[in-house]
């Protein structure tokens, strides 16, 4: 049995400020010696970035249905075995979402604390913090922090409208941390994030919530051991600020099964390495147009690789990267590695989001689309996902020769077999 102090960061709603806290509460168990985890409900890649630098350690992802339950208690469990503290953020509001986060913590039995906004409210507070407590009778409750109070008279107010078990504290007014389209900003672009930490981190030490929360036992830990299907095969990562979405379970999956990952940065006009196969993960592709298109070599390199069949799978920013063009959402076109037959287009607006899932004839491997761009092909699409969710479009599934691209970003823990098979090995 291994065990550890565990916590689910929710709210209500999002923009009441989980992500913010749950890197407060990490950097503040840090700055006091323990080892901290974080994850992320939900598929997400900017939050975890977040996340990650706070706590010191890679941040991965806890879906019901993209990931699962076993795999997510497994996941804790083989954090339990090395960290003091397990902390969760949650994603938009604690009962939003089929799965919702509150479903994970029924399921799994992980301590619920809700962030609520309390800027423009008083004793209100109380009745919002009783009806999430409540609203699901076998949710496992631990508490309430107040975000954003004006001061010590507005906090009594608040602390006075709960269950005194249930008070966790109060966090004054703070600057939020910066956001563009996609989300927040990247670790690497927030030059005072530490001291920004520091503050928040000083701030909630006086709190209850500065304590270590409930322990949880998380049983048997041996993870199965996966298939050798990548056993001496080199695979290609584009990994900088342009190419930066990418699940940190794919890597663990990819070298579980074998692999060994070459990193290289297109954006510092790096020459694609030799490999067996080259993965082009998601990212902001559209802030780094010009760079990008500038690169010297990198689509002589690609001509010749996919001429000599070896696979290339591309998700999102990636599949941008190599259109014929990408036009901003100010009307500046560029022109890209021409690899794929397709222009692609940024919106003002987001152009899809959702979870979904895609059978290339391996097996099913599920993941999620968020962007803002739109994409025009003459080039039929393979297949299409199928979304999670009635009501949403599947995304379309592009092969050219032994290249695979969408704007579905895989997660490939899910599959062993389907995920090799992204990259030219079947079993």
């Amino acid at each position: 049995m291994v065990s550890a102090a565990t916590l689910l960061i929710a709210a209500p709603s999002s923009g009441s400020g989980k992500t913010t806290i749950t890197a407060a509460l990490a950097w503040h168990h840090r700055r006091l010696g323990h080892k901290v985890r974080v994850f992320k409900c939900g598929p997400d890649f900017l939050d975890p970035l977040i996340l990650s630098y706070a706590c010191g350690s890679p941040v991965d992802n806890l879906d019901l249905w993209m990931v699962g339950e076993d795999l997510c208690r497994q996941m804790l469990a083989n954090a339990a075995q090395e960290a003091d503290v397990i902390l969760i953020e949650a994603v938009m509001g604690l009962f939003d979402g089929e799965p919702s986060a509150a479903e994970l913590a029924t399921r799994l039995g992980l301590p619920v604390l809700a962030i609520i906004d309390a800027s423009a409210m008083a004793q209100t507070f109380g009745a919002l913090a009783f009806g999430l407590a409540n609203y699901k009778s076998n949710l496992p409750f631990y508490g309430v922090l107040a975000n954003k109070v004006t001061g010590d008279r507005h906090a009594q107010m608040l602390q006075e409208s709960v269950k005194p078990q249930h008070w966790q504290g109060w966090l004054g007014k703070h600057e939020a941390l910066p956001e563009r389209h996609l989300g927040l900003v990247l670790p690497n672009e927030i030059p005072d994030l530490t001291q920004k930490l520091d503050a928040l981190a000083d701030a909630l030490a006086s709190q209850p919530i500065a304590a270590l929360p409930p322990v949880i036992d998380y049983g048997d830990t041996a993870p199965p051991a996966l298939p050798p299907l990548l056993a001496g095969k080199h695979i290609a990562i584009a990994r900088d600020v342009a190419f930066c979405f990418i699940y940190p379970a794919n890597l663990t999956c990819l070298r579980k099964m074998g692999a060994e990952l070459v990193f290289f940065s297109p954006l510092a006009h790096e020459a694609l390495p030799q490999a067996d196969a080259l993965y082009l993960p998601g990212g902001y592709p559209e802030l780094h147009a010009e760079t990008l298109a500038a690169h010297p070599s990198i689509a002589t390199d690609l001509h010749l690789w996919l001429a000599a069949g070896k696979p290339v799978f591309a998700e999102c920013g990636g599949m941008l990267a190599l259109c014929e063009s990408l036009t901003l959402s100010d009307g500046t076109t560029h022109k890209m590695w021409g690899i794929l037959d397709a222009a692609a287009s940024m919106q003002k607006r987001l152009s899809a989001l959702g979870t979904q899932a895609f059978d290339l004839g391996a097996g099913e491997l599920r993941g999620h689309t968020f962007h803002y761009s739109t994409l025009k092909s003459t080039l039929p699409p393979l297949t299409h996902a199928t979304p999670c969710r009635l009501g949403s479009r599947g995304e379309a599934i592009y092969r050219q020769g032994s290249l695979t691209a969408s704007y579905v970003h895989a997660w490939m823990m899910g599959n062993p077999v389907a995920s090799a098979a992204l990259f030219g090995i079947t079993k």
